[in-house]
């Protein structure tokens, strides 16, 4: 068999379930259990798709794109055909379509959440949280006092659970959105401090004393020497950053807020056994969280193309 008619076989195979959930009743694994045999088939077959891209050469390297999302659509049509045909409760774990419906029809209230938590909340604290890291970092580069104080403090404070210090940060701060962004500030402080000050003291002997033959200012060593060397450190709190912020405001409005965001209607949404909403609240959360790593991660890119991480890539391909 020729591999056009076999990959023709493979789509047909995909398309079967694809129609066989959109046109079949709730529960029809039940009453046919061997429908779930084509499920396999479709799964086999977008496995094979998928291997055939990813050895695609030249002028086709391009479609490697398409990659992730068909191998989400196959989650996803898995996750329907399972929900569906086995008639799971939707308060267990709802079906993705209804997932999406939640979404849809509930665009206003989501939005005002996500102004809520994350351009009020998240933005504030991850921004003050790690631009007060870089600044101590850069301190505590030069003062070993400080070094030796702030270190051991650093690892106590990241061993401190979310949930002891948020109630805490409601009661000075109030229910509104400046206590969550105090909460993103403690969480998001160390790792950026931490990372920053081993960037700054990774800078190579050769180079320091490089720096001092030509008499450079310390502004000159910053800019030039220690900050480049620090780029890749500072990303990676960047990065790691962006998750805890956000993590850090939803866990922390289950203490108290006002009747908006995204930790609000999540608890109150599960409370109310409305598990589609809570699941699209999810996804806001997701997209969200997803979005900020992937441009921090094309900034980093960007910026450090000189690094012999990015010039070994590269090269590579």
């Amino acid at each position: 068999m020729s591999q056009s008619l076999k990959n023709t076989l493979y789509i047909a195979l995909i398309l079967s379930q694809v129609i066989i959930v959109a046109t079949s009743e709730i529960g029809f694994y039940k009453n046919l259990p061997l429908l779930i045999l084509v499920l396999i088939a479709a799964a086999f077959s977008m496995a094979m798709l998928l291997g055939q891209l990813t050895n695609l050469e030249g002028k086709y390297k391009s479609i490697k794109a398409l990659i992730p999302t068909l191998f989400a659509f196959m989650l996803l049509l898995t996750w329907e055909s399972v929900i569906k045909g086995y008639a799971v409760s939707p308060i267990l774990m709802p079906a993705p379509s209804n997932i999406f419906n939640a979404l849809i029809n509930n665009i206003p209230m989501l939005w005002a959440d996500f102004k809520q938590t994350y351009l009020k909340a998240v933005l504030a604290g991850y921004i003050i949280g790690c631009s007060s890291g870089f600044i101590v970092a850069q301190w505590a580069a030069r003062s070993q006092v400080l070094r030796d104080g702030l270190m051991p403090l650093g690892n106590f404070m990241s061993a401190i659970p979310i949930v002891g210090i948020a109630p805490i940060m409601v009661m000075w701060f109030g229910f509104d959105w400046q206590s969550k962004a105090a909460v993103i500030v403690v969480m998001t402080f160390f790792p950026m401090f931490i990372n920053t000050l081993t960037g700054l003291q990774s800078t190579d002997a050769l180079h320091k004393d490089l720096m001092h033959t030509y008499a450079a200012k310390k502004s000159q060593i910053f800019f030039k020497n220690q900050l480049p060397h620090a780029l890749p450190f500072i990303f990676n709190a960047l990065k790691l950053n962006s998750a805890l912020a956000l993590i850090g405001a939803i866990v922390a409005e289950f203490f108290g807020t006002p009747i908006v965001g995204m930790g609000f209607r999540i608890s109150t949404e599960v409370g109310r056994m409305n598990m589609d909403l809570v699941w699209a609240t999810i996804v806001v959360a997701a997209i969200a969280g997803s979005l900020s790593y992937g441009a921090l991660a094309l900034l980093e890119k960007s910026l450090l193309f000189w690094h012999p991480s990015y010039r070994e890539g590269n090269n590579s391909r």
